[in-house]
């Protein structure tokens, strides 16, 4: 994998070769086969991706202790993929995903304790408790969700991108939008509708499958007739990525945003990826594929492993270097999840309207957040009510 390396300056190139396919792109227009990386980028990357990891086996614990309810999808075995997206993006390029959304919130401006308080329902969090899994929104870091309908991401996406090439300086790059879904998602009619005017409209919009070969419970090959994802756009080019290897990603990801932001138009990119959980913490996961399957996965592909071997091939750090990281990001990871608990629940008298309308608007006067034709619950026949 890595090619070549200067210790002296703690940097190192790595082989990308076989991590990329192309479709619909001129000969010799693609990413590049090789990358150079700092070992402070590496670094980087390892700790944020070891990050998602406990913070997402945290997850599973207290959703099968019960301080998690609802729907819960987690993000472990794919943690490359919102690594390297995040490596090659700008803050100012617009993000929105699926409801596997927990990782790609706490790269997008948040904190482990604002997320684990948000999945336990609390003001900790990063909504104040009312988006739960599903639902993570930061508007200032240009991350759009956290979608709870199948695929609804997409056409929202092709309206950020949209809004990019309105808002872009003429003459200049434009700032580009990505929008994440499942391949058990990528034939819905939506998205094909949304592909259409992203490429009638030349809009800077990356049309991105994380590939990791389950609709649900349902394998690649039985819910889809054509399973080459980046090709789906007929004559919008794509490309197919290897999405365990974080560096591929970032290269990749890179060219794209580049070739999007440049004026030609939208892209199709599948992460070929895997999660190690089943769909949701009520999916076991093993009803539809195996144990050995996973096991074998996390034994020859891990992203995990990936970045721990560069890092050591590229004399980086010692093995006993990287063990010490990884026991202070999960003391990291237990004390946020103190912290989160600190909050309380959301108080339904004082706290259910607010965010629904918005404070600063001209329809009701004295910029008023409740309108006077919302009927508030009447709690004294509510099942909460004391008996008497």
């Amino acid at each position: 994998m890595m090619s070549s390396s200067s210790s002296g300056e703690d940097v190192a190139t790595f082989d990308l070769t076989g991590s990329f396919e192309t479709y619909g792109l001129n000969e010799g227009v693609g990413p590049v086969n090789k990358v150079e990386m700092s070992k402070e980028e590496m670094l980087e990357h390892f700790k944020l991706m070891y990050t998602m990891r406990r913070m997402e086996i945290t997850c599973d614990n207290e959703y099968k202790a019960r301080n998690i309810r609802g729907f819960c999808h987690l993000y472990d075995g794919q943690e490359a993929v919102a690594t390297g997206i995040n490596a090659a993006f700008e803050k100012e390029d617009s993000w929105i995903t699926s409801y596997r959304c927990h990782c790609i919130s706490l790269i997008r401006g948040g904190t482990i304790s604002k997320v684990l308080g948000e999945l336990f329902g609390l003001t900790s969090g990063s909504t104040l408790g009312k988006g739960g899994s599903m639902h993570f929104y930061n508007k200032s870091h240009n991350f759009f969700g956290g979608q709870g309908i199948v695929g609804a991401q997409v056409p929202v996406g092709a309206g950020l991108a949209f809004a990019n090439k309105y808002n872009a300086k003429p003459g200049e790059k434009m700032n580009v939008a990505i929008a994440c879904y499942g391949d058990g998602a990528a034939n819905q009619g939506q998205i094909w509708e949304a592909a259409n005017m992203a490429s009638l409209w030349k809009l800077p919009m990356i049309f991105c499958i994380e590939n990791n070969q389950y609709g649900m419970g349902t394998s690649i090959d039985r819910h889809s007739s054509h399973s080459d994802y980046y090709k789906m756009g007929n004559h919008i080019p794509g490309v197919r990525i290897d999405g365990m290897n974080v560096l591929a990603v970032k290269e990749g990801m890179r060219f794209i945003k580049d070739w999007c932001a440049s004026g030609n138009g939208p892209m199709y990119v599948e992460m070929m990826t895997y999660r190690y959980h089943g769909h949701s913490m009520s999916d076991p996961g093993t009803t539809y594929r195996n144990r050995e399957e996973i096991a074998f996965t996390r034994s020859t592909r891990d992203p995990l492993e990936f970045v721990k071997k560069c890092l050591i091939d590229a004399k980086f750090v010692e093995p006993q270097e990287i063990k010490a990281m990884e026991k202070v990001i999960r003391k990291e990871v237990q004390l946020a999840v103190v912290e989160a608990k600190k909050g309380s629940r959301p108080n339904p008298e004082t706290d259910l309207l607010k965010h629904v309308y918005a404070a600063d608007t001209s329809t009701f006067p004295g910029n008023q957040e409740y309108p006077p034709f919302i009927r508030m619950p009447d709690f004294a026949k509510s099942f909460t009510a004391p008996k008497n």
